[in-house]
């Protein structure tokens, strides 16, 4: 009975020194007593739409990342409804209205359309400057771990379209927070 009582002692004092060691690896990471969260990948890849209308211009897009996934986000100031889109994958991107190919880097492209114009309906003035076949301005991608590049498709008939370049085929999701729309393209499936 003793040497069983010393056993579960020793592998008890082993067990601590490994928990341990591994909570001071991870400390800088994860708060203690809170075990990292799983990362979901159960949005899928297939396409996804509202088709909700809006009349409010675009006024920016920006990025950012976590370590589950990179996010794109639409802000269309002034929305107080939903707003419509389409988003899918594409072997090719297209710009609306003339059909030329624009060229996107990356394993997969994701087509972004987003029911707000990057103009003033009222005026016609531009709220969003991007510039067909370029990169979106003020996004910088570089050292996310799923984007890979970004063109401005055009702002044709309402609507704006976007190319997203991503590591491969991932699951994303689509979602309105207020007056923005959520893009987000997760690392892993």
């Amino acid at each position: 009975m003793r040497r069983w009582g010393t056993v579960a002692a020793a592998l008890v004092l082993a067990g601590a020194g490994v928990v341990g060691a591994a909570g001071a690896a991870g400390a800088a990471t994860v708060p203690a007593g809170k075990a990292p969260a799983a990362c979901s990948t159960a949005w899928g890849s297939t396409d996804k739409s509202a088709t909700d209308a809006n009349i409010e211009p675009l006024k920016n897009i920006r990025t950012s990342h976590t370590a589950c996934y990179d996010r794109m986000v639409f802000d269309i100031g002034g929305a107080t409804g939903k707003v419509g889109y389409h988003v899918g994958y594409v072997d090719a991107f297209h710009q609306d209205g003339s059909g030329e190919q624009i060229p996107v880097k990356g394993g997969a492209i994701l087509q972004i359309y987003v029911s707000a114009p990057s103009h003033d309906p009222a005026t016609g003035k531009q709220t969003y400057g991007g510039t067909a076949g370029k990169p979106l301005p003020g996004v910088n991608i570089s050292g996310y771990s799923t984007f890979k590049d970004t063109k401005f498709g055009a702002s044709f008939e309402g609507q704006t379209q976007v190319g997203l370049g991503v590591r491969a085929r991932l699951p994303f999701r689509v979602v309105q927070s207020g007056q923005e729309l959520i893009v987000d393209v997760a690392h892993t499936w």
